[in-house]
């Protein structure tokens, strides 16, 4: 239950940090850093709906990699997306070196989404 609630917060929070950036900050801000901004939500709804397939995979298998894998999907959002989202609104270059630790974060969640199911895949 966590997992879709987690999910629909982050789903919400995209939508609206989405038309937030579509219409307040056009005209404000750089192609660069609209850019960057875009990237932010794009990433964000990408790993929210990955929470969605974490809930339906712990209501299927009691592999603990698969709630790691969650818990690495919510900390990439908070670190990628986050960092994303600060460093285009306020410029500030030091938002820049967190963002590759939300990318691993990622990484590690899908990777762990990928061997919790390997043994089913063979």
């Amino acid at each position: 239950m966590i997992w879709i609630k987690l999910g629909s917060l982050f789903m919400f929070l995209a939508v609206a940090l989405g038309a937030f950036g579509a219409h307040a900050l056009r005209g404000k801000l750089s192609e660069y850093h609209l850019s960057v901004y875009q990237t932010a939500v794009l990433y964000q709804f990408i790993h929210a709906l990955a929470l969605f397939v974490v809930a339906w995979l712990t209501s299927v298998s009691s592999d603990p990699k698969v709630t790691s894998a969650g818990y690495f999907m919510v900390a990439g959002i908070i670190l990628f997306s986050g960092s994303l989202y600060c460093l285009a609104v306020t410029h500030i270059k030091w938002f820049g070196p967190i963002t590759p630790l939300g990318g691993v974060s990622f990484l590690i969640g899908w990777g762990l989404l990928f061997f919790s199911c390997y043994d089913h895949l063979k």
